[in-house]
């Protein structure tokens, strides 16, 4: 405990001009397949980045790399100036790690697992008593002493969430956020990434929801086939697929897989007539 301190000082005294995270030639694969192919991304303190890309594209897979569940082949990851592959137990320490769905210890409560993030986390007494304010804000006050076990998918969610934004990490990586969310607490999600990031925080999200990308990120990434197909702001997508004006949903279509889409589109329309 006492080396990992050591190293979480040394990185927040030196990570102030560092960027949020930067990826470079991140490759993984799985036997002959790969699923992550030379990807090479930045992400600027302050900003929310968008990680997008069709099912089976290697999202989840970086993500985990990201979040140091999965060891790359190839490839570095640096978060505020220091290689995961060197100071994995700190890098994991700057990082907040929301999955998609939330594995939980079901024969805890929910006050216990926060508890026990909080722990891992080595958060201060005043840091943890924030976590009230999250309860309150996703409507789980009530539910914080009963167990897990009882808790619907979007409850889980909620309580993943609270012990994410306690940490106030200088990186939270989200993997498909409003899964199970009402409008309420999607709102409240919406509002907390903005606030964070308004902070001097970054943000990795990734989404099937267009919508949400195109309200909250600076920037956006396309993953295809494992590499990354576009990189850029709204504006230069739009740019580069010839669509300016459009939204983000017609951008994507046309950046991925715009030929595949007419064809079923016009056999749709066959097939009504």
């Amino acid at each position: 405990m006492h080396s990992y301190l050591n190293e979480m000082s040394t990185i927040k005294s030196n990570d102030i001009e560092q960027p949020a995270l930067e990826v470079s030639g991140l490759t993984k694969k799985f036997g002959t397949y790969t699923a992550v192919d030379n990807v090479n991304v930045t992400v600027a303190k302050g900003e929310i980045f968008g990680f997008l890309g069709p099912n089976g594209a290697g999202k989840t897979t970086t993500i985990k790399m990201l979040a140091g569940l999965l060891k790359p082949d190839h490839g570095s990851i640096t978060l505020c100036g220091r290689d995961m592959t060197l100071f994995p137990e700190a890098c994991k320490g700057l990082t907040a790690y929301i999955p998609d769905r939330p594995y939980l210890y079901e024969k805890l409560t929910g006050y216990e697992f926060i508890k026990f993030i909080a722990s891992l986390y080595d958060l201060s007494a005043d840091d943890f008593e924030k976590s009230s304010r999250y309860l309150d804000l996703f409507d789980l006050t009530d539910w914080q002493h009963h167990l897990i076990e009882c808790y619907s998918h979007g409850m889980r969610q909620k309580l993943i969430m609270t012990s994410a934004f306690m940490l106030n990490s200088p990186l939270v990586i989200v993997d498909e956020p409003m899964v199970g969310l009402d409008p309420k607490s999607a709102r409240i999600v919406k509002e907390l990434f903005k606030t964070h990031a308004r902070q001097g925080n970054s943000i990795f999200l990734s989404t099937h929801s267009l919508e949400i990308a195109e309200e909250l990120c600076d920037q956006i990434a396309i993953i295809l086939h494992g590499q990354i197909r576009s990189l850029g702001t709204l504006a230069s997508l739009r740019k580069e697929a010839k669509l300016e004006g459009s939204d983000l949903e017609d951008v994507f279509l046309e950046l991925t897989c715009a030929n595949e889409l007419n064809g079923v589109i016009a056999a749709l329309k066959k097939d009504g007539a």
